[in-house]
């Protein structure tokens, strides 16, 4: 994956998370946006940007990077 495609799926991510979000409870947002990624997101686009999680939390949101950590307590 080029870099421009790990930064769209960054700007999409957080898109989303802002979308989803109620602002009512975080960990429900976070909920829905993890929701989000596993029904309609690819495999290689989710693991991609649980990649880069792992090494480069800083262009996600506080939501997202909450997304991302159910997204790996989930299986396939």
């Amino acid at each position: 994956m080029t870099d421009t495609e790990l930064k769209h799926l960054i700007k999409m991510i957080n898109q989303i998370s802002e979308n989803l979000a109620r602002g009512e409870n975080k960990e429900l947002d976070a909920a829905r946006t993890a929701d989000h990624l596993k029904r309609f997101w690819a495999p290689l686009m989710r693991e991609k940007i649980v990649g880069y999680a792992a090494s480069d939390k800083d262009k996600l949101s506080p939501v997202s990077r909450n997304a991302i950590a159910l997204l790996q307590g989930q299986s396939e």
